[in-house]
This record gives C-alpha cells, sequence and structure tokens, in this order.
C-alpha cells in the first residue's frame, strides 16, 4: 500500500479540497502553474484530460515520489465549451445560453506518481438540466455567488437549486471531482486514507 506517500492536490479550489475531505483522504495542496489549453480538434473529454495531466505534471516534477491530483472541469452545450467567464456579462449571456436546455458537465483527472511510473487518467460526464431562466433570474443568481472562477458561470452546491432542474451522473462531478470514480482510482492505485 501507498498510504505512507503524500497526496498532493494540484488545485487551488476550495470545492475540490472539500470534495477530497469527504473521501479521507489525507492531502496538500500546491497549485499547479500549468494554463489550460482548449486545441479545436480535440473533443472535450480529451481537452479535460490533457488539462488534467499537465496540470499534475507541473507539480509531479517539483514532488516525484508523491501521488498528485490534477483536475480540469469544462461545462459544454452541444460542440460548445463553456469556461470560465471574462467577466459578468460573459457570465450572464452563458446562463442565457444554458437555461432551459440539458448540458454536460465533464471533469478530467489525472493521478500521477513520477517516481512509481505510475499514471491513471479519466474523465466523468454528468448531465444537467437547467430551469428556464429569466435575465431578472440569472442576475439575482449571480448576485448570491462569485461566477467568474467557475466552468459555465456556476455552481451546484451554491444555490444550484435556483437554476437546475435535474441532473443525471455524479453531483460531485459537477461540483469538480468525480468522487465515486476518483475512490476507484484510489482503491485500483492503493492510495488509502491518511
Amino acid at each position: 500500500m501507498n498510504a505512507a506517500l503524500p497526496l498532493i492536490l494540484a488545485s487551488s479550489s476550495p470545492r475540490r479540497s472539500d470534495l477530497l475531505r469527504e473521501l479521507g483522504v489525507g492531502f496538500q495542496v500546491q497549485t499547479s502553474p500549468a494554463e489550460e489549453i482548449q486545441p479545436e480538434h480535440l473533443s472535450p473529454q480529451e481537452i479535460c484530460k490533457i488539462n488534467a495531466h499537465r496540470k499534475a505534471d507541473a507539480v509531479a516534477q517539483r514532488n516525484p515520489d508523491a501521488w498528485v491530483l490534477g483536475a480540469d472541469t469544462l461545462v459544454f452545450l452541444g460542440n460548445q465549451i463553456f469556461g470560465k467567464p471574462k467577466d459578468l456579462s460573459q457570465a450572464h449571456d452563458m446562463l442565457t445560453a444554458l437555461q432551459g436546455k440539458v448540458h454536460h458537465v465533464i471533469t478530467g483527472v489525472c493521478l500521477l506518481n513520477l517516481a512509481q511510473r505510475k499514471r491513471k487518467v479519466f474523465s466523468d460526464t454528468t448531465s444537467v438540466r437547467f430551469r428556464s431562466l429569466t435575465d431578472a433570474d440569472i442576475d439575482s443568481y449571480h448576485a448570491l455567488i462569485q461566477p467568474l472562477d467557475k466552468a459555465g458561470a456556476y455552481a451546484i452546491q451554491d444555490h444550484g437549486d435556483r437554476i437546475v432542474e435535474s441532473i443525471v451522473g455524479s453531483h460531485s462531478n459537477v461540483v469538480g471531482l468525480p468522487l465515486e470514480r476518483l475512490k476507484l482510482a484510489f482503491d485500483e492505485l492503493g492510495i488509502s486514507p491518511n
């Protein structure tokens, strides 16, 4: 078992930290310097997995003996990708485009240990149906949360019932980490709670 090896979360996301704590896994946080990329020829799943690997690898280079967890979450509707909005106007436009429709939330995950030459990369997809929303609904929702650091300009865990009608799949995936799949990966790799 690798219980003695540290686990490093390559993300400053408080939501991902909260989710990892739910699994009872001891970890430390080191923000990855890797920039997210979105090559147009790749599927959203491939983009998320590549970015998760880039984030994990950048931190693993400094911590080769540790397990490093990188993750990247994107929202997409059809072929259109919704990353983090640049400003409130773009955040409003995102929710306007998503309202009343089913969209998908993908999180790519990479677990990497350079010293052991082990790597596991996967993605999980959740379908989310939004309620029909007016401009006033969107403005009042954005007054309750900070949408600029969230893919798709929303957070299901923060007043999500105001905008989300239903989901199919992992709820935690929409928050930022698919805990069900992650626990299986931890078990498979021998990463135990500390």
